[in-house]
């Protein structure tokens, strides 16, 4: 039997497949979602999109420049480096790595206005389109799969509830995974290139490693055609090729902010919830930072499975083991 390409929204129909139709159920929103066009009234999404990772590093930044410059002596424990060091060691003044960053936030927000020039609809009939198109492709591959008997009777009663779930969370959460993966390949082989060009590491990454001692505000300091290659084009291509909405891309901008200024915070704390999402956290990067590192830990920001792959990867107890060696050498 043949599917062709109509289907019902109505709460009419006696199961998900209805003859030759597919039968969406009433449409229900998830609590994340808003029917609107923008979440509030006085501010597009657009702009809310492109000021969410500005307001998200600074936000996290100012919270662990209030911890350096607190004196707290429980935070000593915690510290990566001494206090000190980041004045001694790193040859940025904090004035330059504050107009740095302030640079890069006003270019990449200029080219995201243009970026997000124009965005769709957000209304029932647009979700209820999508919802269609994520129904045939189920009932295609379901009877490709179980055959066209097995498969309608499965999907008669629970096709809508596994459409539903697709296209509110199975979806969305593949896209994002993949959008974490695809900025950090974008990342990975960029970092890597611009460490083993000497060309590219003098003129462009070395801006970056002038911060021997990272901080958290100093984690988008770069030459700007870096900041402008590594970090904006990268986040455009990971929410364009995983076909991100404005909102997911929002929270991947943010999310991925908060996760590079953690990165570069000069902590390493056991409850912070960043640094317990994956190996790849602040002490994992610092190493990158030092000398001995330096051709080691590419990977950025999220997991570090290209570092495993490939063999870059340096963790602590490997730099405890060539110290040891040295000695008995």
């Amino acid at each position: 039997m043949s599917f062709n390409d109509t289907s019902v929204a109505t709460d009419s129909c006696s199961g998900f497949i209805n003859g030759e139709n597919v039968c969406l159920p009433t449409l229900k929103l998830p609590f994340y979602f808003a029917m609107r066009q923008d979440l509030f009234d006085s501010v597009s999404d657009t702009v809310l999109a492109l000021a969410a990772p500005v307001v998200a590093y600074w936000t996290l930044s100012l919270l662990f420049h209030c911890l350096d410059m607190s004196g707290w002596k429980w935070l000593d424990k915690y510290r990566i480096h001494q206090s000190e060091e980041v004045t001694s060691r790193n040859r940025a003044t904090r004035t330059e790595v504050f107009w740095a960053v302030i640079l890069q936030h006003t270019i990449q927000t200029v080219l995201g206005y243009a970026w997000f020039a124009e965005i769709p609809r957000v209304s029932p009939t647009a979700c209820y389109n999508q919802m269609e198109a994520v129904a045939k492709t189920l009932v295609r591959v379901t009877r490709f799969v179980l055959g066209s008997h097995t498969a309608d009777a499965f999907l008669r009663h629970r096709g809508a509830g596994i459409t539903h779930w697709l296209y509110w969370w199975g979806i969305p959460a593949v896209q994002f995974l993949l959008a974490l993966f695809i900025i950090d390949t974008w990342q990975y082989f960029l970092h890597r290139l611009m460490h083993t060009n000497r060309f590219l590491y003098k003129q462009l990454h070395s801006v970056h490693h002038r911060l021997y001692v990272p901080y958290a505000f100093g984690a988008l300091y770069n030459h700007p055609l870096e900041g402008l290659i590594l970090d904006t084009f990268g986040a455009a291509v990971a929410e364009y090729l995983a076909g991100l909405s404005v909102r997911q891309a929002m929270f991947l901008f943010a999310f991925s902010t908060c996760k590079t200024v953690d990165d570069h915070c000069g902590y390493s704390f056991p409850f912070d919830p960043l640094q317990m999402f994956s190996t790849n956290n602040a002490d994992y990067h610092d190493i990158h930072h030092q000398s001995i590192g330096i051709k080691s830990n590419f990977s950025q920001p999220f997991f570090v499975h290209w570092d495993v792959i490939l063999g870059t990867r340096l963790t602590r107890k490997q730099i405890e083991e060539r110290r040891q060696k040295v000695k008995t050498t």
